[in-house]
């Protein structure tokens, strides 16, 4: 077991911690990218100090995992879509060729907002494919001990997600009341991140803002609480992925291409219905 730390950052006027990638660790299994942002207490409409607002950007290749534990978010993007989120939900966005989005806080949005942006880098059998949308409502919940999971994405405990995967991995949320174990597929990687509480990775103290990351060969994990964590793993990454802002991809010719498109407001992001002002490409 590795312990990696993390760094600060603001996206859209939320900060957030960015917990991957890593140096050592650019992506696990196909995970590439995650930021836990809040928790933040938006205050009383309509001062909403740290309320979410990203306007339209642009991604390829990859997909973008939205899950949350507190308040609400409204996704909108260039195939149309508009789907506010709460906790217990999954919006799953696929980019492949191209798409764009915009995700805020509602207008009316108060109280507490807390949850993870996450991105699944796509294999070359689908990263260009036609941009997809996918929302579900519910998801499988499974009792390991003294823990209850949420199967985001993939299969744990014969429970599996209808999140779509376009690579063999997993995605979990666990809330840790006192000791569980947690089965693994052995031929995956894993990465603990921990959401509250500083839960017990197999015996070791794991603070919030910390990642563990278990390399492959472990028939499961046990984790000791009161905590939260989210469990990502998959099959080791087919290749090495090329990541440039908002674009994943295997060349700088690729990331390019993405930037020049985006600069050209042409037709392959589309165009989305949002009132937030479309973000301009950085110096790259």
């Amino acid at each position: 077991m590795e312990l990696l730390d993390s760094r600060a950052a603001t996206v859209g006027g939320t900060p957030v911690t960015r917990l991957l990638p890593k140096r050592a660790h650019r992506t696990v299994g196909p995970w590439c990218f995650a930021d836990h942002f809040g928790p933040v207490d938006l205050g009383p409409a309509p001062t909403r100090d740290g309320a979410m607002a990203v306007g339209p950007h642009p991604h390829i290749g990859l997909q973008t995992v939205t899950w949350l534990f507190a308040g609400e978010v409204l996704h909108t993007d260039s195939v149309g879509s508009e789907q506010l989120i709460r906790p217990g939900q999954l919006n799953l966005m696929s980019a492949g060729r191209g798409i764009s989005h915009a995700e805020e806080s509602p207008d009316d949005a108060a109280g507490e907002m807390h949850g993870l942006q996450l991105w699944v880098a796509q294999p070359d059998a689908t990263r260009w494919s036609e941009p997809e949308f996918q929302h579900l409502a519910e998801l499988p919940v499974v009792e390991l001990g003294e823990a209850t999971a949420t199967v985001l994405v993939g299969e744990l405990a014969e429970a599996r997600s209808s999140a779509r995967a376009d690579w063999p991995m997993i995605g979990t949320d666990v809330v840790v009341r006192g000791e569980a174990e947690v089965p693994l597929d052995p031929t995956f990687e894993h990465a603990v991140l921990v959401m509250s509480g500083s839960p017990a990775v197999d015996g070791q103290h794991v603070p919030v803002g910390t990642t563990a990351y278990l390399a492959p060969g472990r028939p499961s994990v046990t984790l000791g609480g009161p905590a939260r964590v989210v469990i990502l793993g998959g099959a080791p990454f087919e290749s090495t992925i090329a990541m440039s802002w908002n674009f994943v991809a295997r060349t700088t010719e690729e990331i390019d291409s993405a930037y020049a498109d985006w600069a050209a407001a042409g037709a392959r992001f589309g165009e989305v219905r949002s009132e937030l002002a479309r973000i301009p490409a950085p110096a790259h």
